[in-house]
């Protein structure tokens, strides 16, 4: 789970992590009397609120030197989409004025198995070429999860950036704090990019974290809606809220499969025969009528996919299950209906193929037919 800017620096704040002052506008608020109302004085930066990278270089951060261009900044931002994703949210910020930038974040080593604090002296929107281009200029040191990250390793790394004095032990602290970040929040990453250096004290100029999806339930606190944002679609969101696993891709062949590994060779076999799948649907084993039901209703409505593919094998999941499920939601939908392709085999599979021939949907054997079938009439 991705959080904001916004929520980060919330999180940073409350561990002694130093932020620029600023305020959160959402659409729809006064954004005039959101910002005369603060004690914001430009120069201010309005950064939009998206969970995607790249922003900066997308036109999602800019500076304002007085009041009026902020507000109007800001109205320019909610209107201004960031890889196709218009913010709900604008952060705005009191400028910092600074010469440096530098970088600091704690991840998992997966390999290792063990956290590593990652610093370098060389932040901002290129730290991905910088790492690729100077990977010397990158300190690595790993944690014993164990004992955490001790105050003398923490000044270490500092000491090993040149960092010397007030800044040394700010940046120390800094480190100490992404790390118990880390931990109490089961985060995959925690990164400030960039951040700066100002009479001998760490500024944290922006900021992201990414929470285990594992571990979400555990912080409830992390409500504020994502749909917008970009960590999930609309689609994706309507999906979850049914219970659904939905990924939406940029095809237009609409996949359903039970179990994440036939969905995926699904997938791959779209792939194969020319086409470009639409979306990642896995109804998982022993699906009942009224999940298929779902599940087919939603990539009736999604309109990315032109048409739907389902390739079902029938261990603990009745293929007649799935064929009432298949022949209800189209039976209640509303609108033009799409072609369906439809590959059973296993439990209760004559069944479920009279179940469907009765509703004029042709049944397919071999999943590769299917595939065939579905990728030609899409792309009439």
């Amino acid at each position: 789970m991705k959080l904001y800017e916004f929520e980060a620096k919330d999180i940073l704040r409350r561990y002694g992590v130093e932020v620029p002052q600023g305020i959160v506008i959402s659409r729809g608020e006064d954004v005039r009397v959101k910002i005369e109302s603060s004690s914001l004085e430009p120069p201010l930066v309005a950064k939009s609120q998206v969970l995607v990278a790249g922003r900066g270089k997308a036109g999602g951060i800019r500076m304002a030197n007085s009041i009026d261009e902020a507000i109007n900044i800001v109205n320019l931002l909610f209107d201004h989409p960031i890889k196709g994703l218009k913010p709900k949210y604008i952060l705005v910020e009191k400028a910092i004025k600074h010469d440096v930038e530098l970088y600091a974040s704690v991840t998992l080593d997966k390999s290792e198995r063990r956290p590593v604090v990652l610093a370098s002296l060389y932040g901002g929107i290129d730290i991905e070429e910088i790492a690729r281009e100077k990977p010397e200029s990158i300190v690595r040191y790993y944690v014993d999860p164990v004992k955490g990250l001790m105050g003398y390793e923490a000044r270490s790394v500092a000491k090993k950036l040149g960092l010397t004095g007030g800044a040394q032990t700010s940046f120390s602290s800094l480190l100490q704090a992404l790390y118990n970040i880390f931990i109490d929040y089961d985060a995959d990453l925690v990164e400030v990019n960039p951040l700066t250096i100002v009479d001998g004290k760490v500024i944290a100029l922006d900021a992201r974290i990414i929470v285990d999806d594992n571990a979400a339930y555990r912080h409830p606190e992390l409500a504020v809606e994502r749909v917008e944002g970009g960590e999930v679609s609309i689609w994706e969101s309507k999906a979850r809220s049914m219970g659904l696993a939905f990924v939406e891709l940029d095809g237009y062949v609409g996949i359903i499969g039970n179990g994440a590994g036939l969905t995926m060779t699904t997938m791959d076999l779209v792939y194969e025969y020319g086409g470009a799948p639409a979306n990642f649907l896995d109804i998982g084993g022993g699906a009942s009528s009224e999940r298929v039901k779902k599940a087919v209703s939603i990539l009736l409505e999604y309109p990315k996919a032109k048409v739907i593919l389902i390739n079902i094998f029938g261990g603990i999941t009745r293929c007649d299950e799935v064929a009432k499920g298949i022949v209800e939601a189209l039976r209640e939908y509303k609108g033009q209906p799409k072609r369906l392709y439809v590959r059973l085999s296993g439990t209760r599979e004559e069944e479920g193929r009279m179940i469907l021939e009765e509703a004029e949907i042709r049944v397919y054997s071999d999943p590769r037919e299917a595939a065939i079938a579905a990728v030609k009439q899409a792309e009439v």
